[in-house]
């Protein structure tokens, strides 16, 4: 992905707001490779011809095989405000996703999730992840889910999802058994409301995912 085709939703002095595609990095990892934040970096160097380093802070994540929404911050005094957003589970995030099988209509699922880097799993005890959820399509074995995410545990969907026997389409690490384009799997975050870090208003933005979900539901 180059500066060319960053998908960019929203900027002002405060924010950048871009649409992830699904298979790039958010942050660097020990693979080396490319990373979002770099690309958005170069993205105001070059437009802004900027000397040196430029700062943008990370506020959020999206899991590398994942795609959507995300927002950056282009000031520390901005990138602060909107963490202390996220941890007070103020930002609502919305997320689609496509899973094996014929999920519930609707309905919301809390668990306890154990951070394994090898195999996130459902576990016994408090909940530590919540989660709503209403099916919006079913066809060929497949279901459409619309997800609103109250926390923000690690693989936290994918792993309510497959611990109820719904894998999300192409997530071989948690059991699924159908293919998604590669380095892909089939969880996008479709919506992302928050306020402004200086104006307080209230911003919702959306992006939509790739053409090829409509050839699953």
């Amino acid at each position: 992905m180059t500066v060319e085709q960053l998908n960019i939703l929203f900027e002002d002095n405060h924010l950048l707001v871009v649409c992830k595609p699904p298979g790039l990095l958010v942050q660097g990892d020990r693979t080396g490779d490319r990373t979002l934040l770099d690309i958005a970096r170069n993205y105001i160097k070059e437009t802004y011809a900027k000397p040196g380093n430029v700062y943008l802070g990370l506020v959020h994540r999206l899991d590398r095989p994942a795609s959507g929404v995300m927002v950056f911050a282009k000031t520390s005094k901005a990138a602060g405000r909107l963490m202390k957003q996220f941890r007070q589970r103020t930002v609502r995030k919305i997320y689609h996703c496509l899973a094996e099988g014929e999920i519930p209509e609707s309905g919301q699922w809390q668990d306890r999730i154990g951070r394994r880097e090898a195999t996130g799993v459902i576990v016994k005890g408090e909940p530590n992840a919540s989660l709503a959820f209403k099916r919006l399509a079913f066809s060929n074995g497949i279901s459409l889910a619309e997800v609103e995410l109250h926390t923000g545990k690690h693989h936290q969907i994918r792993v309510q999802f497959a611990g109820r026997g719904f894998p999300l389409i192409g997530d071989f690490r948690y059991g699924s058994k159908i293919k998604f384009p590669e380095r892909a799997i089939a969880l996008h975050a479709r919506e992302l409301s928050f306020d402004h870090p200086t104006t307080k208003e209230r911003l919702t933005f959306k992006c939509e995912p790739d053409s090829v979900w409509k050839s699953y539901v």
